[in-house]
């Protein structure tokens, strides 16, 4: 399904969004009251609803123009998430939990609906939720227990009344608006709740591990009445649809968060090392500390970034909900801004491109012999080699991403923070890293799950190409060398 407003912003206007939301955090959200909020688990309401207020009116990007908004695409709703999750992970939530909540309106909702629901989001910057999760299905929207059953009066239908339970829903202690997944007679459905509504109590805040300056929360509905206009779409039984339509949409969105905490970590651990001395010199000269904390972390996000982004343009060309594609993003820059963060932990202590055919074509004879002899049978092998797919996939995005700098045709709107001569050096380290990868634990879990025979091993290795692989490993140092140098500016 195409993005309902798919032209998306021009670069000008996309600049502008981010310098005003970069500008917002330099003045009310210094590193100073972000630990504060962490430390005290604090959702900052007032600052949040700033954020979506006249001011900076960040909730106007994904409404389209014709309902008051700005009309971004998924390219800018993901440079923003970047931003807003480099900025603080629990801030980013509670403002953008509102893109999640509106979603099921925006893919599904009547033009009555959307005009109605999208047009108070943009004039009074209205605080959404998405309540799908329940404490007993957990994600699984087919397994829902919360009910909606149908209010007649006088033989005619005039809304239904909702009893059950979410939870783990951001912004449910918070929100103004409310989308609920619910079971109808006619299947799944969603509908728009408001917050004041008789029998609608959210519970205490979660007292989370992480991302704690983001509101999270218990919803129970207690035989709750909402009019049947509040049914998105008017027709029962399309949530599941609804869901399916936005989850490649949304999933960028989580990757974003990934790709731009990352970012922050690394930044901040690259600064440091610039001015943090062992044995007379800066640590940012040091490869043991470079090229294992900071090189091979930037790569893996600038891979995610180039798969986000690819698969963000494709979504906005129309080519579908994209819902594998969102995922793989999503393990990819949520992985790879993990692997980044802690990497940061540790780097303070106290304080021409490789040939794709060659990740593809090892992945094909992998997973043709998974295939032959019914490996993914095996849950685990099944995982396993969807993340050698996944860097597989992403090692080709990358490659195409810097071949498209080295030509000049990389989109306006993309980050520009390095140049064709940098992404060639990512790219050729992140498809030397996945084709060792995909090789390695490849035949690993293939040998693992019993699909090859002692006597078949040789011909199999054979077949992989082992040696390219490793041959192909020539020149990973340098380009390691010129990554650290690009990213401590010492390109000359």
């Amino acid at each position: 399904m195409a993005d309902p407003h798919a032209l998306g912003l021009d670069t000008d206007t996309l600049d502008a969004v981010l310098d005003s939301i970069r500008e917002f955090r330099a003045q009310r959200l210094s590193d100073e009251v972000l630990l504060e909020l962490d430390r005290e688990d604090r959702f900052p309401l007032e600052l949040v609803r700033e954020m979506c207020g006249e001011g900076l009116g960040v909730h106007l990007l994904f409404i389209p123009e014709a309902y008051g908004g700005m009309g971004g695409n998924s390219f800018d709703v993901y440079r923003v998430c970047e931003l807003m999750g480099s900025i603080d992970l629990g801030v980013a939530t509670g403002v953008l939990a509102t893109f999640l909540g509106s979603d099921p309106i925006l893919f599904g909702g009547t033009p009555a609906q959307q005009e109605r629901w999208l047009g108070r989001i943009a004039e009074e910057g209205l605080l959404m939720a998405y309540g799908a999760t329940e404490p007993q299905a957990g994600s699984d929207l087919g397994a829902l227990r919360t009910v909606a059953s149908p209010v007649h009066e006088a033989g005619e239908l005039v809304g239904y009344r909702h009893t059950g339970a979410k939870q783990w829903i951001s912004n449910g202690g918070s929100a103004d608006l409310y989308t609920i997944l619910a079971l109808a007679p006619g299947g799944p459905s969603w509908f728009v709740m408001e917050r004041d509504v008789e029998g609608f109590t959210a519970g205490k805040a979660e007292d989370k591990h992480g991302i704690r300056a983001s509101n999270t929360a218990s919803l129970s509905l207690d035989e709750v009445f909402v009019a049947k206009d509040r049914l998105i779409g008017d027709v029962e039984g399309q949530g599941l649809v609804q869901a399916q339509n936005v989850f490649g949409y949304t999933r960028l969105m989580v990757a974003a968060f990934g790709l731009g905490a990352g970012w922050a970590a690394l930044e901040r651990a690259i600064a440091y090392s610039v001015e943090r001395k062992q044995g007379g010199a800066p640590l940012s000269e040091r490869q043991g500390y470079t090229h294992k904390l900071i090189v091979p972390h930037a790569v893996r996000l600038e891979a995610g970034r180039a798969y986000i982004e690819e698969t963000a343009r494709r979504i906005d060309a129309g080519e579908g909900a994209l819902n594998t594609e969102g995922a793989i993003a999503k393990y990819l820059s949520t992985e790879a801004g993990n692997g980044a963060a802690e990497a940061a932990i540790q780097a303070l202590g106290g304080y021409g491109y490789t040939r794709e055919y060659m990740v593809e074509k090892i992945k094909r004879e992998l997973m043709e012999r998974a295939r032959q002899r019914r490996l993914t049978r095996n849950q685990h092998v099944l995982f396993r080699f969807g993340e050698l797919a996944a860097s597989a996939e992403s090692a080709g995005a990358l490659s195409r991403r810097a071949a498209a700098a080295r030509r000049g045709d990389l989109p306006g709107k993309t980050d520009q923070r390095f140049g064709s001569d940098a992404l060639a050096a990512f790219g050729r380290a992140f498809a030397r890293e996945a084709a060792q990868k995909v090789a390695q634990e490849g035949l690993r879990w293939v040998s693992g799950a019993g699909g090859v025979s002692a006597e078949e091993m040789n011909s199999f290795e054979q077949s992989l190409k082992l040696g390219d692989v490793y041959r192909a490993q020539a020149g990973l140092l340098a380009d390691l060398d010129h990554i650290a140098d690009v990213l401590y500016d010492r390109v000359g």
